[in-house]
């Protein structure tokens, strides 16, 4: 059956959703592991009933089920050929919450982080809190037994599970608490198996490897939801679950431990466990620099104790001093260099997060080079770490391996991610897991500490357990699923590690002469397969300061996320759909390249850019989208209707007129037309005769004047001049009007935007080759000159020498070593910062230079929803408005009537005065009080 018939099919007996479009199983053929399994279709169910008809339509036609969450595996637990359910998009609800009982009934769609704020109102949370609960679903948590730093007090994900409601194999509805009666057959094969279950499983806390089964043992409590977590889908697909809740501590205190390096803070945690922690996390040295160097000088990492390996132990009390006291006594016993004890919550914060960046920053090894996981998660019994780090240490070196280090040393788990061999020599590749495998063997390990075995460890089950022990795992799958129709080649009957691998086969794309990928030489296709699906782009983090991404904040789709765009491009660069297809085009068509992923994606995917240069390849030499030449081109309209702006102002003004123009020229005829000055700024300067004053032996200083503020806004630059002025210098701006290119290259038209940045290197060298800075005040202009100029023009030495000279206002303020801003004591302010403000070039300057003027200052987390010509675009009205509604509207509507909004974007300032009327001010202006 055709994947068009088979969704058609399918969808007549559902109330969800069925998508078998190349788009869609493209976004599914990943999760957050090396494996690509393309499905037949995907599946977004809205109840029981939908799960149950999609697993015996399944059934009836030959198909596989893998459920899936968020999809952050990283074993390759949550692809399948066959069938993928998404439990994440309506099954997400919260059906109870008891604080009285300490209980939740949930969905299995459920973000963590969304349980936990519910819990936490009434003084509750779940235990286990993986980094990724920010977007990891309970059912993905239960499906691999999640744990966690506060594992060591609270337990796996199989420790706070009640009661399971399943539908299993055989499309049965069973309810599994501690009945073994649930599952006919199941007592009597728990009593056949004893033997094995009782001397091969459960012998250490994070033995997660396999299924289990000890979790049946009569002294265990014959506990079968318990015996459930764990098994990745192979056994049932969840429809609910009620779960545990804990108290959260009512004081707690971290304390950083120093040690030489991370084998010997390994060898000290018997002591540091003696001292009841509910935390202990380890972190390497290398790991903490990239984490310095991705955060930037300003915001980095507050300062750690002595060593080169740390321990960071989170302690509890009843009181802050009853928590401070356990500190002190952990520094006491502890064989520490050093040690600090940190009761700052923000300092505290900022060093945890540490750990939850670890994921995706360990992307990268210290070289920079790739790093993937597949050897993500092993565990030891604790009191062997130490050693078996050491011994790990050896056997990369002696491999030619490289990774960063980071993990759960309380509990003996560490996770890594190496630069292994996995698309040029994929022998190397499984010659590696294997000495890993026996390495961890001969510890008493397991293969997987928390995330599962899926396709990159059920093969090597075979190593770590007995013939034995591996038929009691078959026996187990077959009482829930005779026929394999639930995730097949995991766990039992597996596929081999290095089957159906995401590299393999992928060879570099030669450059078509667009951008220059300078930071994954010069190849797009490892460009985006930066993207290894840790999934940070499908959180909500506008609570935390993150601006990604904001279409699918709108959407609540994968096919609007980082990730999921990534993984429709890298379908494109293996050769599996070409640039021109429609997938690519859905894929990116409501990417507002606001460049958040660069900054905000711990692996550094910049969809804005990948998104140019697949115009690029699609457009080049052909016809055009009238968009691309309306919006495209706009600096070019705006200068010929600079010459009549009364005129092109009284035209916009008549409504049939502008709404027959804009659906001419691809725009949302929803959209009001801006209106030009009735003198640009380039006009004023020069009837002005060049300037406002100023010593001819003043340090000189260019003013970028760019289209938007020259045409619309020229107050803004002329309040810049004065401020420049006022500082003692003399203030120039380019000779010829030029430009950076940014529509041209939004647009995918990157031969005329390098044309154009020619000639603004021309224009600028003379100034920037006699040490002069050039001062941006449209941040996504700036961004051009500071970021995309050297990549679209990496053989002129002058791109490199201009980006490192250009500065942001706030920047060029901040280097002056006299200057001071006025202070506003009790002036309030709403903030918007630009998307490239906060992607390419910081707003940290910004950001500290208004907290100095002791105002009162909400700053808005996400994007405007304009983004240049995102939001003028015919089609993008609605789903612009609705980011909008994410963050700048709300924010509006609640700031008291006098407060000052600040916008430097001239898109965020436009889109506020067309959506609330608000109108905004540059920070030039309201650091003049203008």
């Amino acid at each position: 059956m055709g994947t068009e018939r088979l969704a058609a099919a399918l969808g007549r007996g559902i109330a969800g959703e069925v998508d078998a479009s190349a788009r869609r199983r493209a976004e599914y053929s990943s999760d957050a592991s090396n494996y690509r399994v393309l499905p037949a279709a995907v599946v977004f169910p809205r109840g029981a009933e939908d799960v149950a008809h999609t697993l015996e339509f399944a059934r009836g036609n030959g198909l596989s089920v893998t459920a899936r969450g968020a999809g952050t595996s990283v074993a390759g637990n949550a692809i399948g050929p066959g069938i993928v359910l998404d439990f994440s998009r309506y099954m997400n609800g919260i059906g109870e919450l008891d604080p009285e009982r300490r209980v939740a009934r949930v969905q299995p769609g459920v973000v963590l982080a969304e349980l936990q704020r519910k819990a936490g109102v009434h003084g509750l949370r779940f235990g286990p809190d993986p980094s990724t609960q920010n977007r990891c679903t309970l059912g993905g948590m239960i499906g691999n037994n999640a744990c966690g730093p506060h594992a060591v007090a609270w337990g796996r994900t199989s420790d706070n599970v009640r009661e399971l409601r399943i539908i299993d194999g055989t499309a049965a509805e069973r309810t599994l608490a501690a009945d073994p009666s649930a599952i006919p057959g199941l007592p009597e094969f728990t009593r056949a198996g004893l033997a094995v279950i009782r001397t091969e499983l459960g012998r250490f806390d994070r033995q997660a490897s396999g299924y289990g089964l000890e979790h049946l043992l009569p002294e265990r409590g014959a506990a079968v939801a318990k015996s459930f977590v764990g098994t990745e889908g192979t056994c049932g697909l969840l429809l609910e679950a009620t779960v545990d809740l804990v108290p959260l501590p009512r004081a707690t205190v971290l304390t950083v431990l120093g040690y030489p390096d991370i084998a010997t803070a390994a060898d000290d945690v018997a002591a540091v466990m003696a001292c009841d922690p509910i935390a202990v996390e380890g972190i390497d040295a290398r790991l903490v620099d990239i984490v310095r160097v991705h955060r930037g000088a300003t915001s980095g990492v507050p300062e750690l104790p002595r060593g080169s390996g740390w321990l960071f132990v989170e302690s509890a009390g009843e009181t802050p001093a009853e928590a401070y006291a356990v500190a002190e006594r952990l520094c006491r016993t502890v064989g520490a260099l050093d040690s600090r004890i940190v009761t700052d919550p923000g300092v505290a914060a900022a060093l945890w997060r540490i750990r939850a960046e670890g994921a995706g920053l360990a992307g990268r090894t210290p070289a920079g080079h790739p790093a993937w996981p597949g050897w993500e998660d092993a565990a030891v019994p604790p009191e062997h770490l130490g050693a078996y780090l050491r011994d790990f240490a050896t056997l990369t070196m002696d491999h030619g391996v490289d990774g960063l280090l980071y993990g759960h040393v309380g509990d003996g788990c560490i996770h890594v991610r190496l630069d292994l061999p996995i698309a040029d020599a994929p022998r190397r590749f499984r010659n590696f897991i294997q000495d890993a495998t026996e390495l961890v063997v001969r510890y008493g390990g397991s293969l997987s500490g928390e995330h599962g075995d899926g396709r990159a460890r059920s093969e090597l089950l075979s190593v770590m357990y007995s013939q034995d022990a591996l038929d009691v795992f078959a026996g187990y799958k077959a009482l829930f699923d005779p026929d394999d129709v639930l995730n097949p080649g995991v766990l039992v009957a597996p596929r081999p590690i290095d089957a159906d691998m995401r590299l393999v086969g992928v060879r570099p794309i030669d450059g078509a002469g667009g951008f220059a990928f300078p930071h994954d030489n010069g190849d797009i296709a490892a460009a985006v397969h930066r993207c290894v699906g840790v999934g940070k782009c499908r959180a909500d983090t506008r609570a935390t300061g993150g601006f990604m991404c904001p279409s699918y904040l709108a959407t609540v789709d994968e096919k609007d996320s980082t990730r999921g765009r990534a993984r429709v491009l890298q379908e494109v660069v293996r050769g599996a759909l070409p640039w021109s297809s429609e997938a690519v085009a859905e894929s990116l068509d409501l990417c507002l390249s606001c460049k958040a992923c660069r900054s905000d994606c711990p692996a550094g995917v910049d969809i804005a850019t990948y998104k140019s240069e697949a115009l690029y390849r699609r457009y080049r030499r052909r016809p055009r989208p009238i968009d691309h030449y309306t919006l495209g081109w706009l600096p070019r309209w705006l200068g010929a209707a600079g010459r009549l702006p009364r005129m092109a102002n009284a035209l916009a003004e008549v409504g049939w007129l502008r709404r027959i123009a804009l659906r001419a020229g691809g725009i949302d005829p929803r959209r009001e037309v801006p209106r030009l000055a009735d003198r640009s700024f380039r006009r004023l300067w020069r009837d002005q005769s060049g300037g406002q004053g100023g010593s001819v032996r003043a340090p000189e200083v260019m003013l970028w004047i760019d289209t938007f503020t020259d045409a619309f806004d020229p107050e803004i630059a002329q309040a810049a001049v004065r401020l420049m002025e006022s500082l003692g210098y003399r203030v120039r701006i380019p000779g010829r009007r030029v430009c950076c290119g940014l529509t041209w290259i939004s647009t995918g038209q990157l031969d005329g935007a390098r044309a154009r940045l020619r000639a603004t290197l021309t224009e600028l060298d003379e100034h920037v080759r006699g040490g002069g800075l050039v001062v941006g005040l449209e941040p996504s202009c700036t961004a051009v000159l500071r970021s995309d100029l050297p990549e679209l023009l990496p053989d002129d030495p002058r791109a490199a020498a201009t980006a490192a000279a250009v500065r942001t206002l706030a920047e060029f303020l901040a280097e002056q070593p006299d200057w001071r801003p006025p202070p506003r004591p009790g002036q309030s302010v709403v903030v918007q910062p630009h998307c490239h403000h906060h992607a390419v070039l910081g707003f940290d300057e910004d950001r500290q230079m208004l907290a100095s003027m002791q105002i009162n200052v909400t700053e808005i987390t996400g994007c405007c929803g304009l983004a240049g010509n995102f939001g003028m675009q015919s089609g993008h009205y609605d789903i612009s408005v609705a980011v909008a509604e994410n963050g700048l509207l709300p924010a509006l509507r609640n700031a008291a009537d006098d407060s000052i909004l600040i916008a430097d974007g001239f898109s965020c300032r436009t889109q506020a005065v067309q959506l609330s009327g608000r109108r905004g001010l540059h920070l030039a202006q309201f650091l003049l009080g203008e």
